[in-house]
């Protein structure tokens, strides 16, 4: 059995179950966020983005969103976040996103990556990428 198989097996909680894969690419919000006198009572933008490793269902889809984790609910609680005030730190808020999605005992893994867009004029972005494993049952 391959790495992937076994990690995919150990994330899904059932022996013979997958994964599946939401994904949320390049979302961007502005929001306050930094520990700079500068950064504060303003907006930056962030683009966030995340991986969502899913523990399949033994109920099938059936083409049912109530069957499926809804990445609408993901990207809205994400943007509450980024409303929410004033944060100091990318790894804080990333941490806030990864905590929201864990909420949710059905996904097992979060990679989150949050950057920050407008920090250098030479540099693309600046940012933080987490990876958390959900201890829910």
């Amino acid at each position: 059995m391959s790495n992937a198989e076994t990690t995919t097996r150990a994330l899904s909680g059932q022996a013979g179950g997958g994964v599946r894969r939401i994904l949320v690419r390049d979302l961007a919000l502005a929001c306050e966020i930094g520990v700079f006198r500068h950064e504060r009572g303003a907006r930056q933008r962030v683009r966030i983005n995340l991986d969502l490793a899913v523990r399949e269902e033994a109920v099938p889809i059936a083409d049912d969103l109530r069957n499926v984790v809804c990445y609408d609910e993901i990207v809205s609680g994400i943007r509450r976040l980024a409303e929410a005030g004033h944060v100091n730190l990318v790894e804080t808020l990333a941490e806030r996103i990864a905590e929201m999605c864990l909420a949710d005992a059905r996904i097992r893994r979060a990679v989150v990556r949050v950057e920050k867009l407008d920090v250098y004029p030479d540099v693309a972005s600046v940012g933080i990428e987490i990876d958390r494993i959900n201890r829910l049952p």
